[in-house]
């Protein structure tokens, strides 16, 4: 493949970590980035515009980025304008980042509710005043875009946003290949990517979407001819998985396959970071318990011990948990599927009136704007 480029930063091989709330922080993002021998690109969780021009405590803890972190890149939230073009420029004015990813996506009702995230390219001028302001005032940094087909069957959008991508200066698009009703049920839809390649050849399309092995991830980009691929639920528990990315997209090498030593390695590695990041070890434990059920997954360990695994507080009981397991044990057959959320929806949370003009403003003003970041 050629290497896939996002402005000036060239990220070879083409892979890139998708933002995820609550989990691409700074330290899964160095187990990732560990794994992948520093190739790739990875993004942070979400951050909100808001949030982020009103220099919110926690939000600026999420935006900070290890000294090895090449490029830095922010995924952004914002659903008014103004606010988002005050944000980019603040993050290119204060050096903050090297690339910045807008998030037009998710489909969660909190953010959907205000027009936000996957429901908001359903307006195209707003889109598009979007995308204005944050080019605009980006300078000399690159602004792509992740998306999805649409709200539902009836409200495909992911075309018409992609002309306007390239109209206004976007560097790159992903896509997941899912309506936002769908949330993360059913199978994505990998066509979708290849009509949006082939409707905006000028720039960069990036698949999204059930890629849960690096083989996923070459038959994604043979069958759609995307310019590379955003891994997102498929890496829960397997921040390993970018090493196999790296090695199949270099045809190098074999793919990863831990013993639950170490896998339990990483674990505690992942939960000493997060200790490390928020300057609290229990902290940091805490926050490691959702992540006990992804590395675990497929290994005969008991549903007793997953649930003390779960509710450690400490690193050394964490320790002391997994010692007492089988460590010996091979990494599992079944483990390589699918993780994480997998649910659907049948209805999108939108604002009144949402569906009723894809072209006007209603209901979208400043108040709309989230006040916190990541999950």
């Amino acid at each position: 493949m050629t290497q896939l480029q996002i402005g000036p930063h060239a990220v070879q091989p083409p892979v890139v970590l998708a933002p995820m709330a609550g989990i691409t922080n700074a330290p899964f993002r160095t187990l990732c980035r560990e794994f992948s021998g520093g190739k790739g690109l990875f993004v942070s969780e979400m951050i909100t515009t808001r949030a982020l021009v009103e220099r919110n405590e926690k939000t600026m803890q999420l935006i900070h980025f290890d000294e090895t972190e090449k490029p830095r890149s922010i995924q952004l939230y914002g659903v008014d304008p103004d606010t988002v073009g005050k944000a980019v420029r603040m993050i290119a004015e204060e050096d903050l980042a090297d690339h910045i990813d807008l998030n037009f996506g998710c489909p969660v009702p909190k953010v959907t509710r205000k027009g936000g995230g996957s429901a908001l390219p359903y307006k195209r001028h707003l889109l598009r005043s979007i995308l204005r302001e944050a080019v605009s005032n980006a300078g000399d940094l690159p602004v792509t875009m992740k998306m999805r087909k649409g709200i539902d069957d009836d409200h495909i959008t992911y075309l018409d946003a992609g002309r306007i991508a390239v109209e206004e200066g976007v560097t790159a698009i992903a896509l997941h290949g899912r309506t936002a009703a769908q949330h993360y049920g059913g199978t994505a839809d990998w066509d979708a990517i290849a009509r949006l390649k082939e409707a905006v050849p000028e720039i960069p399309v990036l698949g999204n979407g059930d890629i849960w092995s690096a083989d996923d991830a070459l038959r994604m980009v043979r069958e759609t001819g995307c310019d590379g691929v955003v891994v997102g639920r498929g890496c829960l528990g397997r921040p390993w998985l970018f090493g196999d990315l790296v090695a199949a997209f270099e045809g190098t090498g074999t793919y990863a396959r831990p013993t639950f030593k170490e896998v339990a390695a990483v674990m505690l590695r992942h939960a000493m970071l997060l200790g490390e990041w928020l300057g609290d070890e229990a902290r940091g434990v805490i926050d490691f318990r959702k992540h006990v059920a992804w590395y675990t997954k497929g290994f005969a360990i008991g549903s007793e011990s997953r649930k003390k695994l779960a509710i450690a507080s400490s690193l050394d009981e964490l320790d002391a948990l997994m010692s007492d397991l089988d460590l010996d044990q091979p990494w599992p057959a079944g483990a390589d599927g699918p993780r994480g959320r997998t649910s659907g929806r049948n209805r999108v949370v939108l604002p009144d009136g949402w569906l009723d003009d894809p072209y006007d403003r209603a209901g979208v003003t400043a108040d709309a704007e989230l006040d916190t970041s990541g999950g």
